[in-house]
């Protein structure tokens, strides 16, 4: 192998030295030549300046996170921060006060984080089951996953008399996984099932997980309405200043439970200004994540009023509104009108989701499905 190495190498100085290279990169040890830029051979001239304009950009970003933490320290030291956090147990929130440290309230009641497991394993039971209801019989992979889930529901209702919830919680709690637990038990003796009998199970057990999602809800809402209610009297004077944000994914930005609270304690006309709905890539995320994007887009504000006038429309993609206007000249070119959301001000207060009813055709809600 070091015989085929030390051939190549050698081919590529000879070659170098026909072209009068060698002379350059002979003192560079011979091993090394076949890795050295071709000093005859330098980089385009257009490269060095597109790679020069670039690095203005790639400086920015250094530039922008050391003004940033200068930036957030001032904003902290003189407003009030409502943090609202999507969490697997109801949701997180933590009010930052200038001069003190962060305040997390206490987590929503644990019958929430009981009503929505046990909804989700009902869920979780078709889930597991549907990839092989073309022939379950043939192919007994599931049955494995399904005797293990099985006893997961079995330790959750041996474990219900010791919950602390209302009794009539308890009970539709007990029937749900009781249900949850007959169909189970009917695939495993009979080792296999039908799609039919799978659908039928979902179908069946839908009504009694309508009354499990009131009973989260209902706790949900009420503890951080509890909460909103002390922190706003706790701020007084200075809540009109005080600012509030909280995260989401797709698919709960429609109806943000945490987003709705905050509205009602800040107002319609907070909405995009002081009260903001950020998205996230997860369910999850942490308050650090969540104040650097937030910082970006206060403290970009300052950009919009100096440079442009209006401090909101840094708020938006910068270069989206000229992208419109070509995006409709290419459409026209092309014999049709653009696809393109209505132009709205900056400074907008409309909810931060979908609000017109005459843009669709459904029901709008699961009570609204038959």
């Amino acid at each position: 192998m070091k015989f085929f190495s030390y051939l190549i190498l050698s081919t590529v100085f000879t070659f170098a030295s026909s072209l009068g290279i060698a002379d350059e990169i002979s003192n560079v040890p011979e091993f090394m030549q076949s890795f050295v830029i071709d000093p005859n051979r330098p980089a385009p001239k257009e490269k060095i300046a597109l790679n020069n304009m670039i690095t203005l950009n790639d400086d920015m970003f250094t530039i922008y996170d050391r003004s940033l933490g200068i930036y957030r320290n001032d904003f902290l030291n003189n407003h009030h921060l409502i943090m609202g956090l999507f969490s697997g147990k109801g949701g997180r929130f933590i009010l930052y006060r200038p001069g003190q440290p962060p305040l997390e309230a206490e987590s929503v009641p644990p019958v929430y984080q009981a009503a929505k497991s046990i909804g989700h394993c009902a869920m979780a039971t078709f889930v597991l089951l549907s990839p092989y209801s073309a022939n379950p019989s043939a192919n007994l992979a599931w049955l494995g996953s399904l005797n293990a889930y099985r006893t997961n529901v079995q330790t959750a209702q041996d474990s219900l008399s010791t919950l602390d919830v209302k009794p009539e919680v308890r009970d539709l709690l007990r029937d749900t996984l009781k249900q949850i637990a007959a169909f189970m038990d009917n695939c495993i003796k009979n080792r296999t099932y039908t799609f039919d009998e799978l659908q039928s199970y979902a179908r069946n057990i839908q009504p009694i997980l309508a009354k499990l999602i009131d009973v989260a809800t209902d706790a949900q809402v009420k503890h951080w309405w509890g909460v909103l209610e002390e922190w706003k009297k706790m701020i007084g004077k200075d809540w009109d200043s005080t600012y509030g944000l909280s995260n989401s994914i797709y698919v709960a930005r429609q109806n943000n439970i945490l987003f709705s609270i905050l509205v009602q304690f800040f107002g319609k006309e907070a909405i995009n200004d002081r009260l903001i709905l950020m998205e996230t890539t997860d369910f999850t995320t942490t308050p650090e994540l969540m104040m650097d994007a937030f910082m970006r887009i206060v403290s970009d504000r300052l950009i919009g009023e100096v440079f442009f006038k209006n401090p909101r429309l840094m708020d938006f993609e910068l270069l989206g509104g000229s992208a419109r206007k070509v995006i409709e000249a290419e459409a026209a070119d092309n014999g049709f009108k653009a696809i393109l959301p209505p132009k709205v001000p900056f400074n907008s207060h409309e909810w931060p989701w979908k609000i017109d009813p005459s843009t669709g055709t459904g029901p709008s809600s699961m009570d609204q499905i038959h």
